[in-house]
């Protein structure tokens, strides 16, 4: 999914999930929240707080409840799309042609609002520490430039960059990977930055 320019180009991009969209859009709208546009996405501010976000990718569109870890889930909808990893984000899925309970939504954002009102959030966990692959800590040692900018970058996309090449299983993954990794260090941008 492209990021959107703007909230009238992402509601005018051709979707299977149009009409949902525009109906999620509109139960927003109506529950008084600020509509604006954040990674490419329609989100939802109540309170000083980000409530949700609607997006739509090839097989389902969605809403992301930001602290759904929080919510009761009296339907059973929410899913966690990244286990071990996101710890308050929930999302709510729906297929090409599944009915939109209108009232069900509106009863999850009203409790999602209700928690922002309170201050209520999912406290994150302390971080895990940074595990530096060998591959990269051999490149960082035998360049003082790359090892300098990668110092700069922030904890998050550090490790984002380690996870990213240590992951790999053969040594010949982590070291192409490495190798693409290694002008964007130098750059000092983030692995993902590569599709903004």
């Amino acid at each position: 999914m492209a990021y959107a320019q703007s909230i009238d180009d992402f509601f005018s991009r051709p979707s299977p999930f149009s009409e949902q969209l525009a109906t999620l859009r509109q139960i927003m709208l109506d529950a008084g929240l600020q509509e604006t546009l954040k990674w490419g996405i329609p989100v939802y501010v109540g309170h000083q707080k980000n409530i949700a976000g609607i997006a739509a990718f090839k097989s389902y569109a969605g809403i992301w409840f930001y602290q759904g870890a929080l919510l009761s889930d009296p339907g059973g909808v929410l899913v966690n799309a990244q286990e071990g990893k996101t710890q308050a984000m929930r999302q709510w899925r729906f297929q090409e042609g599944d009915h939109l309970d209108r009232s069900l939504v509106r009863s999850y954002l009203e409790e999602a609002l209700e928690h922002a009102r309170e201050g209520r959030e999912v406290v994150a966990k302390k971080s895990r520490p940074l595990v530096i692959p060998e591959e990269l800590r051999q490149a960082l040692a035998s360049d003082p430039d790359v090892a300098r900018q990668f110092d700069q970058l922030s904890l998050s996309c550090r490790r984002e960059y380690a996870e990213y090449i240590g992951e790999a299983k053969r040594e010949e993954t982590r070291l192409r990977r490495l190798e693409k990794a290694i002008p964007m260090i130098l750059a000092q941008k983030g692995l993902q930055d590569q599709y903004r």
